[in-house]
């Protein structure tokens, strides 16, 4: 009798703590964390996300990766790599084409196109070179393209020459926005009204909308002179001059005046020096001296408003 107690006490301990034991597991499972919770409530497998946590890990070691390399350079020295191979396999700038050029001088285009220093066509920086083509004073625009396997196309849009600027003892070419082209020799002037005096240059558009007011008489001018940063004095290719006043109405207004006295009495190529339409209540005739004095057909004979003669 005593082994059987003590069998059925020993069977009852060992039931205890099975039970026991069947409860702790029961209370892990209930005692699970948010994230298995999170994970179990998505409508995706439990393999899949392992998959895409995986993923992510792939992910960011790579972003890691190209950190660094990118800290030690390692993209530029593949790309220089890459472009110094398809510059030894003939892919380099050998050749330029340049298009659209009438007056300007196309060196400066090949010194700048062959004068860089990668002239691989993969790595070329056509933005840069651009940008150098436009520093070049009759370049308006340009666009620059690869011809495979050794050409650079250049294509150009040139400035228009309107003038020539005379200042300071030089002559330079110019166009309607008053940008220096090139300089001219004095024994090589192109058939261009010429515009004389400091900022002349910059006053070119201006001139050209004031001439556009007087179509017959633009054809016949042969210059301008800006005179004291104000005003025009027109120089016809008949020899005479004609001092405009101040202002864009007023200089305009007196020019369309003087266009139609032109046209009624032919005014031009008569021999008269000078005409002077400073002065809104006077219009004076400059004679050669010696043949007679000022002729103003208005009265009252008064000096001129800005003391020039």
């Amino acid at each position: 009798m005593s082994e059987a107690r003590i069998r059925r006490g020993g069977t009852a301990r060992l039931t205890r703590t099975t039970s026991a034991r069947g409860r702790g597991r029961g209370r892990m499972v209930k005692q699970r964390s948010w994230i298995d919770r999170a994970i179990a409530a998505l409508p995706i497998s439990e393999a899949t996300v392992q998959r895409l946590a995986s993923w992510t890990i792939v992910g960011i070691a790579l972003v890691l990766a190209g950190g660094i390399a990118i800290m030690f350079g390692l993209p530029g020295m593949a790309r220089q790599g890459a472009a110094d191979l398809a510059a030894r396999a003939g892919f380099e700038v050998e050749k330029v084409e340049v298009r659209g050029v009438e007056r300007m001088d196309e060196m400066p285009v090949y010194n700048i196109a062959l004068g860089q220093v990668d002239r691989s066509m993969l790595s070329l920086d056509l933005p840069r070179v651009r940008e150098e083509m436009l520093k070049l004073g009759w370049v308006k625009d340009a666009r620059i393209s690869r011809r495979l396997p050794d050409t650079l196309v250049v294509d150009i849009v040139e400035r228009e020459p309107v003038a020539v600027w005379q200042n300071a003892g030089r002559l330079q070419l110019i166009d309607v926005a008053g940008v220096v082209l090139q300089g001219v020799s004095p024994g090589a002037m192109p058939d261009l009204p010429l515009v004389v005096g400091p900022n002349a240059n910059l006053q070119t558009a201006g001139l050209n909308r004031l001439m556009e007011n007087a179509p017959a008489l633009k054809p016949m001018l042969a210059g301008a002179t800006w005179v004291g940063n104000r005003r025009w004095d027109l120089r016809f290719q008949s020899g005479e001059t004609l001092s405009l006043p101040e202002g864009d109405k007023d200089s305009a207004s007196a020019l369309v005046n003087f266009a139609r006295m032109d046209g009624v009495n032919r005014l031009l190529g008569r021999g008269i020096v000078k005409f002077d339409m400073r002065d809104p209540d006077r219009f004076v005739l400059r004679l050669p001296q010696g043949l007679a004095q000022d002729k103003p057909e208005a009265a009252g004979d008064k000096p001129a408003p800005d003391g020039e003669g």
